[in-house]
């Protein structure tokens, strides 16, 4: 099959393309840069169509990925509204580019957060969940507005709501590595906050499976959690990546800290919520990786690293 993906280059955008290079379907890349290199298609994902749009055109999935990174620098007024464009503005482009043209594919897979849900302590929290009321639950209500957008009686959307993915040469787990092997990671804030996290490669298989399994296990517009089955508190997970690393945790980093780095985005990661893969589950979906200490050991020893 052909696969349209935006926000290829990104830390999730390069696992994807290993997963469906590997199941050998055609990919072509949705990029800002200049189209120098084969199969990248250049856009302007600024909420509108474009030239760009024939890509799209006989694909039979889309994946968009697009979004700045949430932890990439403090959380000012200006960053939070760049942080908004580039997550609305993608998905708006893509369901307009959808609409005009005359081949549209079976599935569009948008990916969203668990931040969806907002805080919610140590409650169980499945995909029937309401949103939250912070700026990152109404942030992705809005996203996946957009996306939703795309549906019609052909396509069908997908809502990819991903919790930490961990791999060590990106996102989360990465930032904590160097501190941890250093001997002064710890836990954050209370440490009692759930983290609802997934390995890389069930998250890439995850999403591969929705793309081609999308006209048995999708229904018009859905959410699916991509999560491990077996969320962790921050503590524990501390815990955890310290006995991997063989190393002590022992200095705890206070909430005040957190904000007077990260400003409001701290609270994500000392609220926190454990958010459940109940649909994957249910519709078949096999977790290679589905708790903590023995994808931690997978994913640290070069010998078996996905």
């Amino acid at each position: 099959m052909t696969v349209v993906l935006a926000g290829g280059s990104g830390f999730l955008g390069r696992a994807l393309q290993r997963h469906f290079s590997r199941a050998g379907h055609a990919i072509r890349i949705l990029s800002r840069r200049a189209a120098a290199t084969p199969g990248h298609v250049q856009w302007v994902p600024d909420g509108t169509s474009g030239p760009w749009a024939a890509a799209l055109a006989d694909a039979d999935v889309v994946v968009n990925l697009s979004g700045e990174n949430l932890a990439g620098k403090r959380w000012t007024t200006a960053r939070k509204e760049v942080i908004r464009n580039s997550r609305i503005l993608p998905a708006r482009s893509i369901a307009r580019a959808l609409a005009e043209v005359p081949a549209r594919p079976r599935i569009v897979i948008t990916s969203s957060a668990i931040g969806y849900y907002g805080a919610h302590g140590d409650e169980p929290i499945t995909e029937d969940a309401p949103p939250g009321a912070d700026f990152l639950a109404r942030l992705c209500v809005d996203w996946e507005r957009e996306a939703a957008a795309a549906a019609s009686s052909s396509t069908r959307v997908a809502l990819v709501r991903s919790g930490l993915v961990l791999h060590p040469e990106g996102g989360a787990l990465e930032s904590m590595l160097l501190p941890f092997r250093l001997g002064i990671g710890g836990r954050l804030g209370s440490g009692r906050q759930y983290w609802s996290w997934i390995h890389l490669d069930d998250w890439g298989r995850l999403v591969s499976w929705l793309a081609g399994l999308a006209p048995a296990v999708t229904d018009g517009v859905s959410a699916w959690n991509a999560t491990s089955p077996a969320p962790v508190t921050n503590a524990e997970f501390s815990a955890v990546l310290a006995r991997v690393l063989r190393r002590p945790a022992l200095i705890p980093v206070p909430e005040f800290a957190l904000r007077t780095v990260l400003g409001e985005f701290a609270a994500f990661l000392t609220t926190g919520a454990r958010v459940l893969p109940a649909r994957a589950e249910r519709s078949g979906f096999q977790f290679s990786h589905p708790t903590l200490e023995p994808a931690l050991r997978a994913l640290l020893n070069p010998a078996t690293r996905a």
